[in-house]
C-alpha cells in the first residue's frame, strides 16, 4: 500500500520538484498540493493523506497555524513534516511545538526526502537532537513545565533521556537490555503522561522544563545531561 502525501508550499517549483522525487518511488504518491496553509484542512479532510509536507513560511496562513488547525480538526490527523530553507528558523521550532513530527531542509537530497516521509509515516519522529538543543537554547524557556506534574516512573524518565539523544526504540532497548515492545510501552506511557503527540513534543518538553539540559561541547552524554526523575522532585 502506498503512502499518500500532500505537498504544501507557495513556491510552485518546490512543489514540482518534491512531486517528482516522491512519485518516482513505488511506495509513495502525491495525492494533492496546496499553495497556502488555509487550503490544508479541507484538502486533508478530502484526500486523507498519511503525510503532509508543510512549508513554514507562506503569505497568508503559515505552516505553524496550518499545523495547529490540521491537528485540531481530526482525531486521527496525518503526520506533518516541515520543509524549510533554514535549519535554525524559529518558525520551524514553533511548528514542532505545534505538533509537527520533524523537519526537512529544502536542499535535502532526494534519498533523504523519501526516507523522511517513510519515517514519519511509520509513526516515528524525524528527530535531530542537535537541532532541538539549538532551538531550545535560542527560542525556548517558554515555561514548559509539564514534566513536574507528569510523575514519570524512573524507567520512563530513563527512556525519555535516551529519546532526547535521538535513539530509536531498538537502540534504547539495546542500551537498557530490555525488549523493544517493553520500550514501546514505556514510550506510549510517557507520551500520554506528557500529553505529547509524539517523540518530538516529548523531547521538547524535556528540554524546556529543564529535565534534560545541553552539555558543553565535547562531553559524551549524547549532548544532554540527565536530571533526576520528575516523580522524585
Amino acid at each position: 500500500m502506498s503512502i499518500d502525501v500532500v505537498i504544501v508550499d507557495d513556491d510552485e517549483l518546490i512543489r514540482l520538484g518534491l512531486r517528482a522525487i516522491i512519485d518516482a518511488q513505488p511506495d509513495l504518491r502525491v495525492v494533492g498540493e496546496a499553495s497556502d496553509g488555509a487550503e490544508v484542512p479541507p484538502l486533508v479532510a478530502k484526500l486523507r493523506p498519511r503525510v503532509v509536507l508543510m512549508d513554514v513560511r507562506m503569505p497568508a496562513i503559515d505552516g505553524i497555524q496550518a499545523t495547529r488547525r490540521l491537528l485540531a480538526a481530526s482525531a486521527d490527523p496525518p503526520r506533518v513534516l516541515v520543509i524549510t530553507t533554514f535549519a535554525n528558523d524559529e518558525y520551524v521550532y514553533d511548528a514542532l511545538r505545534a505538533g509537527a513530527s520533524g523537519f526537512l531542509l529544502k536542499r535535502a537530497r532526494p534519498s533523504e526526502v523519501v526516507e523522511a516521509i517513510r519515517v514519519v509515516a511509520a509513526g516515528e519522529s524525524l528527530l535531530f537532537p542537535a537541532a532541538i538543543r539549538q532551538f531550545v537554547g535560542a527560542y525556548g524557556g517558554r515555561g514548559g513545565d509539564g514534566l513536574r506534574s507528569a510523575r514519570l516512573t524512573e524507567r520512563e524518565a530513563e527512556v525519555l533521556r535516551l529519546m532526547a539523544t535521538g535513539l530509536s526504540n531498538t537502540e534504547i532497548a539495546g542500551r537498557l537490555v530490555v525488549g523493544v515492545e517493553t520500550v514501546k510501552t514505556h514510550v506510549g506511557n510517557l507520551l500520554a503522561k506528557l500529553d505529547a503527540r509524539d517523540r518530538t513534543q516529548a523531547v521538547i518538553a524535556a528540554y524546556e522544563s529543564g529535565f534534560v539540559v545541553p552539555t558543553p561541547a565535547g562531553v559524551d552524554h549524547g549532548g544532554v545531561v540527565p536530571r533526576k526523575s520528575p516523580s522524585s522532585e
